[in-house]
């Protein structure tokens, strides 16, 4: 575990870091064994495209990372829309292997193409990665481009996709009334006392990217406390796919709770058989035993997910083990993604499991 920390901080040293900060919270069971934080929060004022490089603040105009940092989680954001979702699937109100449009009729390339919650559930729904959501005009435009899109994939196969997420949440919404970021907090934060995950904006986050074309999508400026998906910007900031911020200690609670069978404390969201349903494979919204980010955490049934912005959960019941890698990768602008940090900090935690 101390080379562990170690090498978490090698991360985010020198000129061209992986990462400008990150924080690593590790345990076992109720233990937590490793709760450390490095490097910068916030260390660039913008990115220069002619030198390659981030224009770095004044070291008195930087901000530390500390363990409560708040980061733009990203794709994790997907777990807790899975959780809610599997919730309505506990109570009855949804079924597994319903067809979509049951409860989103006027979603109608959705529905004639007979797309199930599984299928969303499971990115076999055969949907495109993403569509460009950030270049409509407004919400309607949005709307009527999400209930026209119809799968391009082969039925069944697995292909990752952000929109699978975004109609969960609709059919989330529709089926219960609520909006997806109430859902979240009612059902799964505030039972949990993860007091400090939410949807945005989050002003105290930790930067992220100087988001500009021809890199990025939309021209924003450095964000801080802001989503960074575009869509989910688009959006208003709240999307099934994108949008909440969290602190690694708070995740390290969901990932116990996940652990314990769906209960922290005197709270409980999910039953153990409905736990287990989510992170059996194929996993319901978690990728299972993949080990270009999970290291040698994954091969017994290791459950988890990334977000584009650097961040990283994994939980493995074999073990009775989680790892939350929380990072901001995309500080001063995204690169090619490379997970082999992720990947080695998970099998640092396997070889010191007994």
């Amino acid at each position: 575990m101390r080379r562990l920390v170690r090498e978490v901080r090698d991360l985010t040293a020198g000129a061209r870091p992986w990462a400008a900060g990150a924080v690593v919270v590790a345990g076992r069971g109720p233990v937590v064994a490793v709760r450390e934080a490095a490097g910068w929060a916030v260390r660039y004022a913008a990115y220069d495209a002619e030198a390659d490089a981030g224009v770095e603040l004044p070291p008195a105009a930087r901000v530390p990372m500390t363990v409560d940092t708040p980061f733009d989680l990203a794709s994790l954001t997907k777990l807790f829309t899975s959780v809610a979702a599997v919730q309505q699937i506990e109570r009855g109100t949804l079924g597994i292997d319903a067809r979509v449009g049951a409860y989103l009729p006027d979603f109608h390339a959705a529905a004639a193409h007979g797309l199930t919650v599984r299928g969303l559930l499971t990115h076999t729904s055969g949907l495109r990665p993403e569509l460009p959501l950030y270049d409509c005009a407004d919400d309607a435009e949005r709307l009527a481009l999400l209930r026209a899109e119809a799968p391009v994939g082969e039925p069944g196969r697995y292909a990752y996709s952000d929109l699978n997420m975004l109609l969960l949440q609709h059919l989330l919404e529709r089926l219960t009334g609520r909006p997806l970021d109430v859902l979240v907090h009612e059902g799964i934060t505030r039972p949990l006392g993860m007091t400090s995950t939410r949807f945005g904006p989050c002003p105290g986050a930790a930067a992220t990217e100087d988001q500009r074309r021809p890199w990025a999508k939309a021209d924003r400026g450095m964000l801080r406390g802001e989503v960074h998906d575009e869509n989910a910007w688009a959006l208003g900031g709240v999307a099934g796919h994108a949008g909440l911020f969290s602190t690694a200690p708070d995740l390290a609670v969901f990932c116990r709770t996940l652990l314990s069978g769906g209960s922290y404390g005197p709270a409980r969201v999910l039953g153990p058989d409905f736990v287990d349903l989510l992170l059996t494979p194929p996993g319901l919204g978690f990728a299972v035993d993949q080990p270009w980010f999970m290291g040698e955490l994954s091969g017994n049934g290791a459950a988890g997910h990334t977000g584009f912005t650097g961040t990283s959960l994994v939980v493995d019941p074999a073990t009775d083990t989680f790892l939350v890698l929380l990072a901001n990768t995309v500080h001063p602008r995204r690169r090619p993604p490379d997970s082999g940090p992720r990947a080695g900090a998970g099998t640092r935690v396997r070889r010191g499991v007994r």
